[in-house]
């Protein structure tokens, strides 16, 4: 059944240029800081004689603490992207915008910015290595860091090899690369829970399905039927194209995807090896027998043709016997020589 759980339309955020307003911010920050210091030292030297009403310092501190937490509220606008990343913006809920190029931008300070959300796996964080140090020993310590930027780079999958079945039945181990990357960051962050694990779940899911359609390889060397070893590249399109229908609703798009590893299970390996082997053997030896009949054919016509030596049929059996023996033998031929005369 096919279905549709795209949420929005991905549009562009209002955004303005990020130097302008940082200009704006510092001068904020510097007026009410001298606001909050002023509205003190008038507040501590009012009771001076000449000095001003204790209500103009009042009002000062207060200006200047409301103006702190206004200008702290209006610093959290401020926002660097970097090549090939992205950031999802909600207001009060709501889809506001998405940015995508690179730059130093200032956007609404109360819209959030919104993320993959964090899996046991680790998705949806990144990593950074933080020294602790104890005493005379320290250490790097790998932490996860949230993070609220979607990145737009071509990315790697190694999945991980899993048991199938072939068409079959035979158990076999596959395992596969997928190159991918993020294409619509909107549909990354509000259609799925976390893109990165469904995407993980969805190739596992592919890997196995089209495993199951395919024999692993055919003892038959005059057949065009597909295997998953004399034809993975066409099986890997395969793979990549039911792969890219099923994350396209996650906004992401797969850009190739190759067979990694491929071999029997262990528990029938060494049977199906052997079996190799023996039709490897089969068909060597035919190919030893219909060339070696092709050779003693050749050579009685032309002995006949030039008269080099004329041979009854018991002769020529037993010559034909002879040449087989050789040719087809595992090993070199030890021939006798006859001095008298062959009758």
């Amino acid at each position: 059944m096919e279905h549709s759980i795209r949420v929005v339309q991905e549009k562009k955020a209002k955004t303005k240029s990020g130097g302008l307003y940082l200009l704006l911010d510092l001068l904020g920050w510097i007026l009410d800081v001298a606001a909050f210091v002023f509205g003190i030292v008038f507040m501590v030297k009012s009771t001076e004689k000449g000095a001003v009403p204790i209500s103009i310092g009042v009002a000062l501190l207060v200006v200047g603490i409301l103006g702190i937490v206004g200008m702290s509220i209006f610093s959290s606008g401020f926002h660097i992207l970097q090549p090939n990343q992205a950031m999802v913006f909600t207001l009060f809920g709501k889809y506001y915008g998405t940015v995508k190029e690179p730059g130093f931008y200032y956007v609404n300070p109360f819209c959030s910015a919104v993320g993959p959300a964090k899996t046991n796996t680790g998705a949806g964080v990144q990593s950074a290595s933080v020294n602790v140090t104890n005493g005379a020993q320290s250490a790097n310590v790998t932490v996860g860091v949230p993070t609220k930027k979607i990145s737009l780079r071509t990315r790697t999958l190694n999945n991980a090899r899993q048991k199938v079945n072939d068409i079959l039945g035979n158990p076999i181990i596959i395992g596969a690369n997928v190159i991918w990357k993020v294409a619509d960051p909107t549909a990354a962050v509000f259609n799925v829970e976390n893109f990165e694990q469904f995407l993980s779940t969805q190739c596992d899911s592919v890997i196995r399905n089209i495993a199951r359609l395919y024999p692993y390889d055919t003892m038959e060397e005059d057949t065009e039927e597909k295997t998953l070893r004399g034809s993975s590249n066409e099986i890997a399109e395969q793979m990549e194209t039911e792969l890219q229908a099923r994350v396209a609703e996650a906004g992401l798009e797969i850009i190739d995807v190759r067979i990694t590893h491929l071999a029997y299970s262990e528990e029938i390996a060494a049977a199906m090896l052997q079996r190799q082997q023996a039709v490897a053997i089969i068909a060597a030896r035919q190919k030893i027998v219909e060339g070696a009949v092709s050779m003693v054919k050749m050579a009685i016509d032309q002995l006949g043709e030039e008269e080099i030596v004329v041979l009854d049929e018991e002769r020529k059996a037993a010559m034909v016997s002879n040449l087989l023996v050789v040719l087809c033998g595992n090993k070199d031929a030890q021939p006798i020589v006859n001095s008298g005369s062959i009758y």
